[in-house]
């Protein structure tokens, strides 16, 4: 090749190295910052533009761990959120309510099992003895989404006069750690867990109660493949879950919020919308018997700013992150706000939660 022609295609490269070079990231920083977005802290507005940036930088040159392959569905063009939904109404051949027939009320027998399993938990000492000086502990189990939610919402119950003195909230839940991630007994994600209990001054015997978020990252193919995965993984975990936690009684299963404005293939909608079946699948079909009692959390899922008559719950832009997947502080809030009035409020969560 001739010097001149080869001087035009440095010339060239330097060029378009300098276009996607532009803003430099110190990836170092970014790590850090992201760290303390999954940690729930709230970011300055210039340390949150810069992780946003980084992100997308990511997102471009291909290094986003959650994106899939191209064979994920697209969602239509309006779906309706599952406590709304009737008997008669039909998503995929799914009926209606959050505990099917319509109804967002836990079957008679279900009822029963939870209240057996509420009458159970009570303070537990470090070895899991009653104690009246014990502890009662509730815990979260997900990924990024749900350490987001749950760490804001551990800020604010812990402020609720109506939270028990003998509560300790724990946020077990870790950023890029999805139902698959908690699946391997000794992973990562459950020795985490451990050590955040440990740091907090409880101990694993004092767990009584949970909060799954069902997710997986970059879902793809029918309904059908990706409920059994979400499935199968999910009930790993609770498996896990209760031979880490000998004591847990209850694991209330939430789903995904709204991922109608998602970018790139983590978890974009119909899949955040049917993980809510998952959720449904399990509670309906409930463990072995030596498991916890399977209930509903707070349903998180709305159609964005179309709302859902239930409460009246929307989502708009300014509630998510640049990707449209994850929570803004706004997004957080809201998530937050709904599990607390939940375990507050709800016949079958306020007992352990107030203590009365």
């Amino acid at each position: 090749m001739k010097s001149s022609a080869l001087l035009i295609l440095l010339a060239g490269a330097c060029a378009a190295l300098a276009q996607t070079t532009e803003t430099p990231i110190d990836w170092q920083k970014a790590q850090n910052l992201f760290r303390r977005e999954q940690r729930g802290e709230t970011l300055s507005p210039e340390d949150q533009k810069y992780l946003d940036h980084a992100k997308e930088v990511r997102r471009k040159g291909g290094g986003d761990r959650g994106n899939a392959p191209g064979n994920q569905r697209k969602a239509p063009a309006s779906l309706k959120p599952l406590c709304d939904m009737t008997a008669e109404d039909r998503y995929e051949g799914e009926d209606g309510g959050l505990y099917g027939k319509g109804s967002n009320q836990p079957p008679e027998a279900l009822h029963k099992a939870a209240q057996a399993a509420l009458a159970q938990i009570q303070p537990l000492d470090a070895d899991g003895r009653p104690s009246d000086s014990g502890r009662i502990v509730l815990v979260s189990i997900s990924m990024s989404n749900a350490t987001q939610e749950f760490s804001f919402f551990k800020q604010i119950a812990d402020k609720d006069p109506r939270k028990s003195g003998q509560l300790t909230i724990v946020d077990c839940a870790q950023g890029g750690q999805a139902m698959a991630e908690w699946v391997p007994p000794e992973g990562r994600p459950w020795q985490e867990a451990m050590s955040r209990l440990e740091r907090a001054g409880v101990s694993p015997r004092q767990v009584q109660a949970a909060w799954i978020k069902l997710a997986n990252k970059g879902p793809t193919g029918s309904m059908s493949d990706h409920l059994a995965k979400l499935e199968a993984d999910t009930t790993k975990v609770i498996a896990n879950a209760k031979k880490s936690f000998p004591n847990l009684r209850i694991a209330y299963l939430g789903s995904r919020i709204w991922a109608g404005n998602a970018r790139g293939n983590l978890n974009p909608e119909p899949y955040a919308y049917e993980s809510a079946f998952a959720a449904r699948h399990l509670i309906l079909k409930q463990p072995a018997e030596a498991s916890p009692v399977l209930l509903w959390g707070p349903y998180l899922w709305s159609e964005g700013e179309k709302g859902r008559k239930l409460d009246g719950l929307t989502y708009t832009p300014s509630d998510f992150a640049n990707d449209g997947v994850h929570p803004s502080t706004s997004g957080r809030e809201k998530v937050a706000n709904q599990l607390l009035e939940f375990f507050a409020t709800n016949p079958l969560a306020r007992s352990w939660f107030t203590g009365g």
